[in-house]
């Protein structure tokens, strides 16, 4: 493994690899899961899931659950509250609160295979899962729509005969599976095509992928006697959770109080809200706390993966290597109800490049599977498979490096993207020179054994980054340590890379920084942890609530050294006079008087940052393909990424390694497989396949620090954008291996061998 920086690092704590905060109490097991919150007099819940991908539900029947032993409260969709359409942003996406509250348990319709349809709460797991068998539910079937080719099929049944295409922002008035539709232009895009040389076009089909996190949701509920409802769950942010459960049950949001455990996982799963609501009602019915955990089967078919998708791409360049125009195509699977991210798609699908003359049309398409969700880099995926691969056609076409033509393509300061942004300092040029430069890339690719073949490929990827919301409260403690009060649950170590930002500035070691995720009680309003946002937007706020402690400290120092604050500096954790350097206290002696020098010293910030800075990064894969079986071996890969400043180096690797991961399992073997009927047939990770340890090689990482200016210390999110270049590196070396263009993913051995016309 390697890393790269630019300059010096400057700093004292930023830049090292401290051991994370809550390290210890994962490795032993004593950290606490949603699973683990057990409470007295507690009740388990199980739900009841549609059979059918499609069907109108004609009755349900659940007397004789409600008389079965231990059974203590059975509810259908009648018994959430009637909602108008509301959009709400949760952070990662935005959402129609109907459509949440009728995926939560289905009204008049099921629309996918495992859509709740009621639920039981019962004394013991066993007896409510015995009492679901016993409801009766009479339905009609209909024929399922299950690809975006299906949907927009001129005799396809419509999921939603209400539904009327927003199109460029207004209603239209003719019924339809397409929920929505954008366009961005710029330039002149049959101009930019008619000035270009070589044009290539081609269309692409992804398969709907799930997050694959090891933890399945969970919930704990306990209604009130005063109304309220407390909520212990495994969520990637406890103030969206708190909203959407204020909102589904038409409740002051001050009633709702969400706890949130340790996460086992989200990857953007965790955000939107499946068992929380039905938790919440069947508490309140039964007077008493009430958990339900899904199981994996449950996990796959009724929570919201990430979209496949149809994607038609077209680039012109001219024969001196330079984009002039490029045209998208994107069709994304919303799912049962509308949201997909191919909005995000659109800002993605041609960000890392300065092309003149751009339109990119987007769709998002209703089918019969479960409603999407956020998956790192939502959307850009699926997006980059297709300009990356046609990216690499043009450069063997007009005979130039690929590698040499992103550099020459690549946007930089100053560049606009068709939806409109200007771009401030980015770092996607380094990215690529950082990959010209490493020895990868010029390394022979080595003798493949027989029967195998061995190609190289490269691609790049963007992510927009998000900055958000968030609060921040820092307690300084009495033996000159300080308490960090945070709203973001943590995910991949942003305990430790947000106590650094605030130990930085007070000159502490990391370890006297003791970070606390607590509930929405206890900490102001802070945004979902999600969008590559909560190293950059809750760092913010640790900065400026340290800056807020430090001046109250050197307030405390001033009048213990009687002298005024102006002439008060700090350093090396010690308070000095400018105008006598020898009158000084340490920060742990000032921690030590504030009773004495009036009381607790307590720094406090909120931040909600107008700009953030985005991500590039450029991917080398070298691959193995055996040519009678069709299965592709990773056999070397290297990630590049600007971080802007990597703040714990480590947690950046890891980011960048977990996503690139994720990314080749995508390219390779992941999807869902749907029967006729819309029977999802592979509910688990025996049958759906991610990558394991033993399918990929080391991933190797350079970091590239081009800092942020919308950061103090140049902070870019960096969570994300590993995802984007792996499945179109892969598809690139698979090219220079075996002479096949892949438009399918995954590239699974059935699927590369038709590609080869070998089936």
């Amino acid at each position: 493994m390697s890393s790269k920086t630019n300059g010096g690092n400057g700093y004292r704590v930023i830049g090292t690899r401290p051991i994370r905060h809550d390290g210890v109490d994962k490795v032993i097991g004593r950290a606490v899961y949603g699973h683990d919150v057990t409470l007295p007099g507690m009740l388990h819940g199980a739900i009841l899931r549609s059979p059918h991908a499609h069907a109108t539900i004609k009755s349900i029947d659940t007397s004789e659950a409600e008389a079965s032993p231990g059974v203590k409260a059975v509810i259908t969709a009648r018994d959430l509250p009637a909602l108008a359409d509301k959009l709400e942003d949760l952070g990662e996406a935005v959402v129609n609160l109907r459509d949440v509250s009728t995926n939560v348990l289905a009204a008049g319709k099921a629309l996918y295979h495992g859509h709740a349809i009621a639920a039981v709460a019962a004394t013991t797991l066993n007896a409510a899962q015995e009492a679901v068998k016993k409801i009766k539910v009479e339905y009609e079937v209909h024929q399922p729509v299950l690809t975006v080719q299906d949907a927009l099929a001129p005799d396809a049944p419509l999921l939603h005969p209400d539904n009327k295409t927003k199109s460029l922002g207004g209603d239209t008035e003719e019924p339809s599976n397409i929920a929505s539709y954008f366009q961005h232009k710029k330039g002149d895009i049959d101009k930019g095509f008619e000035e270009a040389d070589v044009i290539f076009e081609r269309e692409f089909n992804t398969a709907t992928v799930h997050q694959g996190y090891i933890e399945p949701h969970n919930v704990v509920a306990q209604w009130n006697a005063d109304e309220s409802v407390i909520i212990w769950c495994s969520t990637q942010g406890s103030f969206m959770i708190q909203s959407q459960v204020a909102q589904l049950l038409k409740m002051p949001v001050s009633k709702v109080r969400v706890i949130p455990t340790e996460i086992g996982g989200g990857f953007g799963g965790k955000i939107q809200v499946y068992i929380k609501p039905v938790a919440a009602v069947l508490s309140k019915l039964t007077g008493r706390p009430v958990r339900i955990v899904m199981d994996r089967h449950d996990v796959f078919k009724a929570t919201g993966p990430t979209p496949g998708s149809n994607i038609k791409i077209k680039l012109g360049a001219t024969n001196d290597g330079k984009l002039v125009a490029a045209y998208a195509y994107l069709a994304y699977e919303a799912g049962a109800f509308a949201g997909s991210p191919v909005g995000a798609a659109g800002m993605c699908v041609f960000a890392c490049y300065d092309i003149p003359n751009v339109q990119i049309d987007g769709y998002d398409i209703l089918c019969n599977k479960p409603k999407t969700s956020a998956y790192r880099a939502p959307g850009a995926t699926n997006a980059a498979l297709g300009t990356e691969t046609i990216i690499d056609e043009i450069c063997e076409k007009i005979g130039i490096d690929p590698l040499e033509f992103r550099k020459n393509n690549g946007a930089k300061e100053g560049v606009s993207r068709a939806d409109g942004p200007i771009y401030e300092r980015i770092g996607y040029i380094e990215t690529v020179e950082a990959a010209l430069a490493h020895e990868h890339y010029s390394a022979p690719l080595g003798d493949a054994p027989e029967g195998k073949v061995r190609g190289r490929g490269v691609a790049s990827g963007f992510w927009m980054n998000y900055g958000g919301q968030s609060s921040v409260n820092i307690n300084v403690n009495g033996d000159g340590t300080v308490t960090l009060i945070e709203g973001s649950t943590d995910i991949g170590g942003t305990r430790t890379s947000i106590a650094m930002q605030a130990a930085e500035v007070l000159h502490l070691k990391a370890e006297e920084v003791r970070p606390l995720v607590v509930d929405t009680e206890t900490i102001g309003y802070t945004d979902v942890t999600g969008g590559s946002r909560t190293t950059f937007g809750t760092g913010l706020a640790a900065i400026e609530a340290a800056k807020d402690v430090l001046c109250q400290m050197k307030a405390r120092a001033a009048k213990m050294l009687e002298v005024d604050a102006d002439d008060i500096e700090y350093s090396d954790k010690v308070f000095s006079c400018k105008s006598d350097p020898e009158k000084k206290h340490t920060f742990e002696e000032v921690a030590a008087k504030t009773g004495q020098t009036g009381g607790p010293v307590v720094g406090s910030a909120t931040t909600s940052p107008p700009s953030h800075g985005p991500a590039m990064a450029t991917h080398i894969a070298d691959i193995e393909l055996d040519t009678d079986t069709g299965k592709i071996d990773v056999i070397r890969y290297t990630a590049i990424q600007d971080a802007g400043k990597a703040i714990h180096p480590s947690y950046v690797e890891g980011q960048m390694q977990g996503g690139a991961v994720q990314g080749i399992g995508w390219a390779l073997s992941e999807e869902y497989i749907y029967d006729k009927q819309g029977h999802l047939l592979n509910s688990s990770f025996l049958d759906y396949r991610i990558m394991t340890t033993l399918d990929i090689p080391m991933i190797d990482t350079v970091i590239v620090e081009v800092p942020a200016v919308a950061h103090p210390y140049g902070v870019r999110g960096v969570g994300e954008v590993p995802i984007v270049p792996p499945p179109a590196a892969i598809a690139n070396a698979l090219y220079r291996a075996a002479g096949v263009r892949m438009e399918k993913l995954p590239m699974s051995p059935r699927n590369v061998l038709e590609a080869m016309g070998k089936i």
